[in-house]
C-alpha cells in the first residue's frame, strides 16, 4: 500500500482543484444550448431578406413554436395582429434580418485540433467507405462551433474526407447538446473523390506528371465497386448483408444524393459522364474548372458546391480573379451552385465569400441565395430551412450592418429553431479581456 504525507496530499488537493478550475473554464468558453421557444416573438421595423431575392424595407417576421407565422411588411394590419400584448418585441430598426447561412461540405465538430490525431475524426481508413456517417462523430460541444456561428452561421453540412468514397454527410443546427440533438438531416448523400488524371509535383504553376494509366485504373475501380452495389441491391434479401452496398441504397433511385469531388476540367466531364451512366444527378464539389463546362454541367442537371473561392487560380496563365469571378459566370448559366469552405473554423469566411462575388459582378441577393436556400435546395432541406417564408423553422440572424461585408457584419440576434442563442465565443471573450485590459 502507499502512503501520502500531508504535504503530499495537499499537493495533490491543489492539482485537482486546478484541474476543475480548467475544467470549469473551457466548458464556460461553450455557451449553453438555448431552450425551446416558448415566447412569441416579433422583430419589427427591420431590412427583411427573405432568401428567395425579395427585399422589404421595415418588416415585421413574427414567429411561435419556432415556425415563421409572418414574414412580411409592417403595416397596420400585421402590427395590430402579431404586435400585442405577451409578444417579445426585437426592435431592428436600421438592422438587416437574414435567413441562417449554411455551410456546406464542411468537417466542422468532426475536427478540433489539426494537430492532435485524437480529436480528428473525419477520415476513416480504407479507400470505399459508403458506410460511414459523419453524424455520428459530430461534436455539439466543439468550441470552433460558436466561432462560427458568431458570423451568422447556423446549420451545417457536416462531410467525411478521405478515400475514394468518403462516406455519408449529415445537416445539423449549431446549438444542441449532442448529435442526436442536432440531426436535421442524418444522411444527405454519398461523397465521392473523383480520380485526378494530372497532379501537381512542385510548388504552385510548376510542372507536374500525367498519371492516366493510374486514373483509368481508379475509374474502372469506381464502376466496379458502383456495379456490384447496383446488382447488390436488386437482391430482395441478400445474404450475407454487405455494409458497404447496403449504404448504397438510395444512390440508384435518386433518393441518396450523391457530391463527387472534382475541380479540374478533365475530372469535371468524366464525373459528369460516369454520374450518367447511372442515373444520377451529381453535384460536383469544388468545381475550380466549372466555368469551362458549364453546357456540360447543365445538360447533366448537376449541381455545384464551389469551395475556397479566397484563393489562387489552378494554372499561372489563368486570371488571377477567375475563383472570385465563378459564382456570377455559374448563375448566368442557369446552373444551381453554393459557395462553400473546407475546413471548420474556415466556415465564418462563408459570408465574406459570398460578399467577395458581388463584387465581381453576382447580384447581392443572389450571393446571399448562394448561401442559404440554394445550399439548402442542394441539401434537400429547402422546405423548411434556407429561406424566410411562412411555416419553415425561424432559424434568423439580424445583422447591424450587411451580413455580406466583413466590414460592418456585426450579428446581434440569432435564432435556431426559434430559440435565441448565445453569440459568446472564447475569441470574443479573450478579445473584450485585453480591450478592459489596454483601454485608454
Amino acid at each position: 500500500m502507499k502512503y501520502y504525507t500531508t504535504a503530499m496530499m495537499n499537493k495533490l488537493k491543489t492539482i485537482g482543484l486546478i484541474w476543475v478550475f480548467a475544467v470549469v473554464t473551457v466548458q464556460a468558453q461553450v455557451p449553453l444550448p438555448a431552450k425551446k421557444q416558448t415566447e412569441k416573438i416579433a422583430i419589427i421595423n427591420g431590412t427583411l431578406h427573405i432568401g428567395n431575392g425579395e427585399v422589404i424595407e421595415e418588416a415585421l417576421v413574427y414567429f411561435e413554436n419556432g415556425i415563421l407565422i409572418y414574414a412580411g411588411p409592417l403595416d397596420g394590419n400585421s402590427l395590430g395582429k402579431y404586435v400585442v400584448a405577451g409578444v417579445q418585441r426585437i426592435e431592428a430598426k436600421g438592422h438587416h434580418i437574414y435567413p441562417g447561412i449554411i455551410a456546406l461540405n464542411t468537417f466542422l465538430g468532426l475536427n478540433e485540433i489539426d494537430a492532435v490525431r485524437a480529436t480528428r475524426d473525419y477520415n476513416e481508413v480504407g479507400e470505399f467507405n459508403p458506410n460511414v456517417r459523419a453524424l455520428i462523430a459530430y461534436n455539439s460541444e466543439s468550441k470552433i462551433t460558436p466561432t462560427v456561428r458568431f458570423n451568422g452561421v447556423m446549420l451545417a453540412e457536416v462531410a467525411p474526407v478521405g478515400g475514394r468514397i468518403a462516406g455519408q454527410s449529415a445537416v445539423v443546427q449549431l446549438d444542441a447538446w449532442n448529435w442526436q440533438d442536432a440531426e436535421l438531416k442524418a444522411d444527405a448523400g454519398i461523397h465521392l473523390n473523383w480520380p485526378v488524371s494530372y497532379r501537381n509535383t512542385g510548388w504552385w504553376a510548376e510542372p507536374g506528371e500525367n498519371q492516366r494509366q493510374k486514373w483509368e485504373e481508379d475509374v474502372l475501380e469506381l464502376r466496379t465497386f458502383f456495379d456490384e452495389a447496383k446488382n447488390y441491391n436488386k437482391i430482395a434479401n441478400p445474404a450475407p448483408i454487405n455494409l458497404k452496398y447496403e449504404a448504397m441504397k438510395g444512390v440508384f433511385d435518386g433518393s441518396k444524393k450523391v457530391f463527387i469531388h472534382a475541380d479540374d476540367r478533365i475530372s469535371i466531364t468524366s464525373a459528369l459522364d460516369f454520374a450518367k451512366s447511372y442515373g444520377i444527378a451529381p453535384i460536383i464539389v469544388g468545381g475550380a474548372d466549372a466555368w469551362m463546362v458549364t453546357a456540360e454541367l447543365k445538360q447533366a442537371g448537376a449541381s455545384v458546391v464551389i469551395t475556397r473561392t479566397q484563393r489562387l487560380p489552378n494554372r499561372v496563365d489563368e486570371a488571377i480573379y477567375s475563383n472570385y469571378s465563378l459564382p456570377k459566370i455559374l448563375h448566368d448559366s442557369g446552373i444551381l451552385f453554393a459557395i462553400a469552405d473546407v475546413h471548420s473554423w474556415e466556415q465564418r469566411n462563408v459570408p465574406f465569400e459570398a460578399g467577395q462575388a458581388v463584387a465581381f459582378g453576382l447580384d447581392k441577393e443572389e450571393a446571399l441565395k448562394s448561401i442559404t436556400i440554394n445550399a439548402a435546395k442542394i441539401l434537400g432541406i429547402d422546405k423548411t430551412c434556407g429561406s424566410l417564408l411562412v411555416g419553415k423553422e425561424a432559424t434568423i440572424v439580424i445583422s447591424q450592418g450587411d451580413i455580406l461585408d466583413m466590414k460592418s457584419n456585426n450579428i446581434l440576434h440569432a435564432f435556431i429553431q426559434g430559440r435565441e442563442i448565445q453569440l459568446l465565443n472564447s475569441q470574443r471573450m479573450l478579445y473584450d479581456r485585453y480591450r478592459v485590459k489596454y483601454a485608454k
